[in-house]
């Protein structure tokens, strides 16, 4: 059996990554506020990443974001009741904001007839 060396932990106790996240964000009324997400049993969950690259292709590359440790987003959350926080999502599902039309709708034209 291997002997474990002086500040090796086999079980950490901190399930967070050290440092840093990179959290998503979006314009608030006063500057930035942090997004908040839904799982998929329909919780709501604060969003961190470990780096730029994977924020970005969850998110795409327009996403704005700042750098926070895990325990600022909690509490910037806890307010909000947003006890939850997801680090790395595997994948995030499309806004639920109709897109545009593919061809405009043009206003139709007033015809007299007779």
């Amino acid at each position: 059996m291997a002997e474990i060396q002086c500040g090796e932990d086999p079980e950490p106790s901190e399930r967070f990554p050290a440092g840093p996240l990179f959290v998503p964000v979006r314009p608030g009324p006063a500057r930035y506020a942090t997004r908040v997400f839904r799982t998929p049993l329909g919780d709501r969950t604060a969003v961190a990443f470990t780096s730029v690259d994977r924020l970005t292709a969850a998110l795409g590359p327009q996403q704005a974001w700042i750098r926070l440790a895990e325990p600022a987003l909690r509490a910037l959350n806890e307010p909000l009741g947003i006890t939850a926080v997801t680090v790395d999502p595997a994948f995030t599902a499309r806004s639920v904001r109709p897109s545009p039309p593919v061809h405009p709708v043009l206003p139709a034209l007033a015809v007299r007839v007779g």
